[in-house]
């Protein structure tokens, strides 16, 4: 089992940033390749981005390359995602998520998941 806590979410007007946090505990971190999905309301989770398992190879859903950065510290059994020059479209809530096999982009291939952190940007 892993346990994931998302924060850092909040307000923020647009154009603005924010630093999302997930911190692992349980099984070993560098164990799962890690994603951030989000979902806003009446729409499907869907993919934001993802890292592998020592944090070399990243990806990212169009919408948001070269605004959004995914990172981990596995010393710290943390997970990041740096949002710059954000967009009333990027509101929502917003997901971390392990997985143990795949670096994926669909939700379906997640195990374990946070709570979410509520994401808002107005404009």
């Amino acid at each position: 089992q892993v346990q994931l806590v998302e924060s850092g979410g909040g307000l923020v007007q647009a154009g603005g940033s924010l630093r999302l946090s997930c911190a692992a505990s349980g099984r070993t971190f560098s164990d799962y390749a890690m994603g951030w999905f989000r979902q806003s309301l009446g729409k499907e989770r869907e993919f934001v981005a993802a890292i592998s398992w020592s944090g070399g190879s990243s990806y990212y859903t169009d919408s948001v390359k070269g605004r959004f950065t995914i990172s981990r510290d596995n010393a710290k059994n943390t997970l990041y995602l740096q949002m710059n020059s954000l967009k009333p479209e990027d509101t929502a809530v917003y997901y971390c998520a392990a997985d143990s096999t795949r670096v994926g982009r669909h939700f379906s291939f997640y195990e374990y998941w946070g709570q979410g952190t509520q994401v808002t940007v107005s404009s």
